[in-house]
Formats: C-alpha cells, sequence, structure tokens
C-alpha cells in the first residue's frame, strides 16, 4: 500500500517514512503542502499521513482542498496541538483521524492498520489465491504453509496484484502504483522484481506461472490458480 507523508520536518518524516517502508509500506514525502497537493492529485495513495504545520499551505488547508475536490483518500493528521479545539477543526476539515506528537511508533501503526482496513471494508482481510495467502495487517505472505521472504517491493508488486487480480498490468502502471513518484526505475526492474517472486514462489512449491506474463500487455495472477 501506498501512503504519503506530508511533513517539513525531516527529524520526523526520514525515521517514520524507514519505519514505514520496513512494514512493506511504499512511502513517499512532500515537505510542504502544495507538493503535496500536487501529488495526491497526480498520484493514487492509500492513506494521506500530513502535519497540520506545513510551509506554503497549511495542513488544514491541505485537507479542505482534498475533500472539495472530492478525493477521499484517508487522512491521518499528525500534530503538536493537543487542544480539543484543534482536534476539532482537523476532524471537520475532513480528517479521518489525528495523533499528536511526540506520538507512540506503535500506536501511530495500529492507527494507520485501522484507517487502511476501513477504506478496503469491501476487500476480504486477507487476500487469497488458491494457496497463495497475503495477510495486509501482519504484512504476512504464505503458500501452503511456508512464509514467503519478500522484500518490500516484492511484497507490494504482489499485494497490488492479488487487489487487482483482474486485470492485466503494464509495467509502466506498475511501477506507477508501488515506486516513488519522485525517482521511478527503469521499467526493467519490474522485470527483475517479478523474476524474484516467480522464484520465492516456486521454491515453496507454487507454479512457475503463477504471476503469468501477457505478452505485449503486462503481467497479472494466472487465472485458473491451483
Amino acid at each position: 500500500m501506498k501512503i504519503l507523508l506530508i511533513e517539513d520536518d525531516d527529524r520526523i518524516a526520514e525515521p517514520l517514512a524507514e519505519a514505514l517502508t520496513d512494514r512493506h509500506y511504499i512511502v513517499e514525502i512532500a515537505a510542504d503542502g502544495l507538493t503535496g497537493w500536487d501529488l495526491a492529485k497526480a498520484f493514487t495513495y492509500d492513506l494521506l499521513l500530513l502535519d497540520i504545520m506545513l510551509p506554503v499551505l497549511d495542513g488544514i488547508s491541505l485537507c479542505q482542498q482534498l475533500r472539495s475536490s472530492g478525493n477521499l483518500v484517508p487522512i491521518l493528521l499528525l500534530t503538536a496541538r493537543d487542544s480539543n479545539t484543534d482536534k476539532i477543526i482537523g476532524l471537520d476539515a475532513g480528517a479521518d483521524d489525528y495523533v499528536v506528537k511526540p506520538f507512540d511508533l506503535l500506536e501511530l501503526m495500529a492507527r494507520i492498520r485501522a484507517l487502511l482496513r476501513r477504506g478496503t471494508v469491501n476487500l476480504p482481510p486477507v487476500l487469497e489465491w488458491g494457496q497463495l495467502c497475503l495477510n495486509p495487517i501482519d504484512r504476512e505472505v504464505t503458500y501452503g504453509r511456508q512464509i514467503l521472504n519478500l522484500t518490500p517491493k516484492e511484497y507490494a508488486i504482489l499485494e497490488f496484484l492479488l487487489r487487482n487480480h483482474q486485470r492485466v498490468f503494464s509495467r509502466s502502471a506498475i511501477l506507477e502504483r508501488v515506486w516513488d513518484s519522485f525517482d521511478p526505475p527503469e521499467e526493467d526492474a519490474v522485470k527483475v522484481h517479478i523474476k524474484g517472486i516467480r522464484q520465492k514462489l516456486r521454491a515453496v512449491g507454487a507454479a512457475p506461472d503463477l504471476i503469468e506474463t501477457v505478452h505485449g500487455v503486462g503481467y497479472r495472477l494466472k487465472q485458473t490458480p491451483r
């Protein structure tokens, strides 16, 4: 899942992004509200982590603009203000939840998981395709009863394909959804990561074409999983 972190304090943004990446989230950082607005309009995110005190465009105004434009992405506010008035203003602006700085990392992760579950209420909590199972809550992937040790990018690609198993995706579409929009790699990076996933799946007994190539189009999960 892809998260946009809009935070101007590097001392908060960088370690938080690292902690999220360690948990297999794809994270992009914007250092001001206007950059966050531009990214939220241009790309699809599963969650926004939004600081209130931002340069150029403050978090409350950004939140209002997003909701006025019809953007319904879950928004979790990061605020240094611990007054009920500020919390109410944030929620009235369209935010879904908030945490007060300095925040406890485990509590923040729990709130993120709760918002992501709420945003995917019509999706099964565990994604299954034959014997392949991906649990978004504990970020674990298994085939049969064997755990797959995937890299964060491999995990993100597999989760994306599982959530959209009825469709075929080109390399460029996977790049846009799974990689950092600021500095995406060449499209061959998708091919390399798909190869890595296939090798790890084969090692635990999965069919070699569980992720199949639709020539000239892209990739999808094989439509008759065994």
